[in-house]
């Protein structure tokens, strides 16, 4: 909270005497208590940037507001738009709001750039959310995330049972086993579905894939790891040149890719947890019933890692209301919160003790492998999220993409990927 300078006003004042009338004389206005009042009532409202699907409802604000006697005021932004926002306002020494979105890929740059103020949170509330671990830099958390989104496996159970297997795939060859015996019954064209467009979603692609399959993705000087990457493109682009994946994966978006597993037209993907509702809504899926998220593959057993995409909110470091402001983070991000959010906007909890409550009491439904992935969640990030992730993300995807539609060897496309990096270390 702001502090005020008092000014002190003269206490010697004139009598004026008036004749033959007993008038006391008037005393001024007090000029600095009108300003405190001012201020005061300024720290009782805070402004808030969001995208549209992590706006609370007006029956929650007003909750708040009674609650603390904070005014939020809300200001919807798209999410590409956020970053740019916040970026201009600070160069003329404004926040852009007082308390702003934080998407996982921006917190290297937010803290390197000194945008965010620290949020003080117990020990016990962080080991409770796996998914701020990119948000905790140099031992300070910059910012608590509200929505989860971590990297789950989907597979059609019916599916596998018409091609004759019975259980659920472990390993990245039995994934491969089962897509093939899938592909020759013509049960489903193209058996696994995942992003490969020259865009965001192949870059994470390549990086759970990585991370699955080998246990590290980034080397401690934060190279990437040749054997481990260089494993990951190899495999995708077996799977590419087997007929396993939908060409159209090359072309359309991540999201198009994710939709084919409620469209029936894969068998196996891993994707948003979003999905573990997505598929069993009748409004979006031709396949209720029969798909079941299963624990990621890896190489030898089920992978004993994944990480997370979390969306979260920070204070602005140029916030005049960092007090409301950190109020406002702590009750929004609180467990009693998430259960209300998951209710009104569909957010998966970022807190596991939330998690678990909303899939024993039947809230979350469908939820098969959802809680136990949710512990295994990790940075692959050995050096943190870096400041310069939209230039590598930006050189990982155009040359995955170039590796699928056969333009780059995975030998080709690893180099070029990793001389960026490399370029952008220095």
């Amino acid at each position: 909270m702001k502090r005020f300078t008092k000014m002190l006003l003269p206490l010697a004042m004139t009598a004026l005497l008036v004749a033959g009338c007993g008038q006391k004389a008037e005393q001024p206005a007090s000029e600095p208590a009108e300003t405190t009042q001012t201020q005061e009532a300024q720290e009782k409202e805070i402004s808030f940037m969001i995208p549209d699907w992590g706006v609370p409802n007006e029956e929650l604000l007003a909750e708040f507001e009674k609650e603390t006697g904070i005014k939020v005021n809300v200001n919807t932004v798209g999410w590409d738009d956020i970053r740019n926002k916040i970026s201009t306002a600070a160069v003329g020494g404004e926040a852009a709001a007082d308390v702003v979105e934080v998407d996982w890929s921006w917190a290297g740059e937010f803290h390197a750039a000194d945008w965010l103020e620290p949020i003080t949170l117990s020990e016990e509330e962080i080991a409770d959310m796996p998914s701020i671990a990119p948000f905790v830099i140099d031992g300070k958390v910059l910012a608590v995330p509200y929505a989860n989104d971590y990297r789950i496996a989907y597979y059609n159970k019916d599916m596998f049972e018409k091609a004759g297997i019975t259980s659920e795939p472990k390993t990245w060859d039995e994934v491969i086993a089962a897509a093939k015996a899938l592909k020759e019954k013509g049960i489903v064209k193209y058996p696994i579905t995942m992003p490969m467009n020259a865009d965001e979603s192949a870059t994470t692609s390549m990086v759970w894939m990585a991370l699955s399959r080998n246990g590290v993705v980034f080397n401690e000087d934060g190279t990437l790891n040749k054997d481990s990457m260089l494993d990951a493109l190899t495999f995708v682009d077996q799977m590419v040149k087997d007929e396993l994946i939908d060409p159209a994966n090359q072309s359309g978006s991540g999201m198009d890719a994710y939709r084919k597993i409620t469209a029936g037209e894969a068998a196996f993907m891993v994707g948003p947890t979003s999905f573990v509702s997505r598929v069993n809504d009748e409004k979006e899926s031709t396949v209720v019933g029969q798909v079941v998220p299963i624990l990621l593959p890896g190489r030898t057993a089920t992978s004993d890692k994944t990480y997370a995409l979390p969306e979260a909110i920070g204070i602005s470091k140029l916030s005049k209301n960092k007090e409301a402001a950190e109020k406002f983070v702590k009750w929004y991000t609180s467990a009693q919160m998430q259960v209300k959010l998951n209710g009104t906007n569909n957010t998966i909890p970022t807190r596991n003790t939330v998690l678990q409550q909303l899939i024993d009491d039947g809230t979350i439904k469908n939820s098969g492998a959802m809680l136990e992935q949710a512990k295994l969640i990790i940075s692959p990030f050995t050096t943190g999220i870096p400041a310069y992730y939209s230039e590598m993300s930006n050189a990982m995807y155009n040359n995955i993409n170039s590796m699928v539609t056969g333009n780059a060897t995975p030998e080709e496309a690893f180099n070029a990927m990793d001389a960026k990096i490399k370029e952008l270390l220095k």
